[in-house]
């Protein structure tokens, strides 16, 4: 059996992975959880690593092929020159490695140790302190002999 890519109607993903798995067919939805901020307050939730798109694993000759289109919340099967598009098993394996890898972890924790990667600090050693916003964090640095409070992207830290 191969993998291919759904592309699905607009927030109706959910829907579509019920009434996919209804059907017995085998399908692979990705979820990652991201944190916001909403109001001042820092939320977790539940959001596709792939918006408007999941996978399905399914055999060329398979009838469920007709169905799909008709499928509640599936707007098409992604297809280039009217063949469906094949995704090789590595690939959807490397997914789910690196989704594990990513909860895994769960994000930072404060007095982690973290490593700057990025701008005038690129190579020190830090401590994670706390989030400030989606994009920025609170580091502590060592700088004459005295710990300082640093703001830096959160894309410049590295565990």
């Amino acid at each position: 059996m191969t993998w291919y890519a759904l592309q699905l109607k607009p927030a109706q993903g959910d829907r579509a992975l019920a009434n996919l798995q209804n059907q017995d067919i085998a399908c692979f939805y990705p979820k990652i959880q991201v944190e916001k901020v909403r109001a001042g307050k820092r939320t977790k939730k539940l959001e596709p690593l792939f918006p408007g798109y999941l996978f399905v694993n399914l055999e060329q000759t398979d009838p469920m092929w007709a169905k799909l289109r008709y499928t509640r919340g599936v707007l098409r099967v992604v297809s280039f020159a009217n063949k469906p598009a094949a995704i090789a098993d590595g690939v959807i394996q490397k997914i789910k490695d690196g989704m594990d890898t990513v909860q895994k972890q769960g994000g930072l924790k404060p007095g982690a140790a973290v490593q700057l990667t990025e701008g005038a600090f690129d190579g020190i050693n830090a401590v994670f302190q706390a989030y400030d916003g989606e994009e920025r964090a609170i580091v502590l640095i060592n700088f004459m002999q005295k710990q300082q409070r640093v703001k830096v992207p959160v894309s410049a830290i590295r565990p």
